[in-house]
């Protein structure tokens, strides 16, 4: 099938895809925040630079996007088809650097916790902000 946009188009839309602040990551910080729990943002120091830091619980938070992450069994993953060999090579690269990134973080005694944008959905959000803010305090 071919794209329905332009090269052009699609350029422009690319570009304007942000890498931070996202919808996801400011729903999961307002919650967290109301919750009374601090965070740090995007900490330099740490391999991967985790979206949040709670020093205290010792503790990283990844708000992975479904897409740019290669949420693989999600609904709302699908590879592109048009140039798909560039499409999926960089979105491998992405997994395997964030594998990376959490096995450097685990081997340095952090807990890693990974939210998915799918999770930050209107169906399912409740729970999963629930759960999330006790995995940080508890364990």
């Amino acid at each position: 099938m071919a794209d329905v946009h332009s090269k052009e188009t699609r350029s422009y839309n690319m570009s304007r895809i942000r890498s931070g602040s996202t919808k996801p990551e400011e729903i999961v910080r307002r919650y967290l925040f109301s919750r009374g729990l601090r965070y740090r943002k995007n900490d330099k120091r740490l391999p991967g630079k985790p979206d949040l830091v709670f020093q205290k619980y010792r503790t990283v938070v990844f708000v992975h996007g479904c897409f740019w992450h290669k949420h693989i069994g999600c609904r709302y993953f699908t590879l592109p088809e048009t140039n798909f060999d560039f499409w999926d090579n960089k979105l491998d690269g992405n997994r395997l650097r964030d594998e990376r990134d959490v096995t450097r973080l685990r081997e340095d005694g952090w807990r890693v916790i990974v939210v998915w944008e799918c999770e930050m959905k209107k169906a399912v959000r409740d729970n999963r902000l629930e759960q999330l803010c006790e995995e940080i305090v508890c364990v």
